[in-house]
């Protein structure tokens, strides 16, 4: 593993950790100002820049102080010069929704570019897979 791919793996799961931790701050922190997101719920266009990003978390935070869980299960980063993607399978649930289906994973997808010799999120896509009957 590069020693790119190693600070990207550490930029991640310690975004990882600040969600389940509900520190805005921290969740902040690696991310461009001109971030894309899209997210599981609306806007269906996505998130468009750092303050409409910030606007999405604290009703997550709300929800997953009830008991929620928010876990990497595996993380694959590949990193060029100065852009990088990674892909994460996470553990996003209550534990009644883990009885229900243990098998669903919360699906991230990363964008990421160096500026100024630092990784910075610039793009993320949360998805969760649905059955459709």
């Amino acid at each position: 593993m590069s020693t790119d791919e190693s600070r990207i793996r550490a930029l991640i799961e310690n975004w990882a950790k600040a969600v389940h931790a509900g520190d805005l701050d921290a969740v902040l922190a690696e991310h461009t100002g001109d971030i894309v997101m899209f997210d599981v719920p609306p806007p269906y266009d996505g998130v468009l820049g750092i303050d409409s990003y910030r606007e999405t978390w604290p009703s997550f935070f709300t929800w997953q102080a009830t008991g929620a869980s928010f876990e990497i299960v595996s993380l694959d980063v590949t990193a060029g010069e100065d852009v990088a993607f990674a892909h994460a399978l996470l553990r996003c649930g209550t534990a009644e929704e883990f009885e229900r289906n243990p098998a669903n994973r919360l699906r991230l997808t990363f964008g990421l570019r160096k500026e100024s010799g630092r990784w910075l999120v610039a793009h993320e896509h949360h998805s969760f897979p649905i059955e459709i009957a």
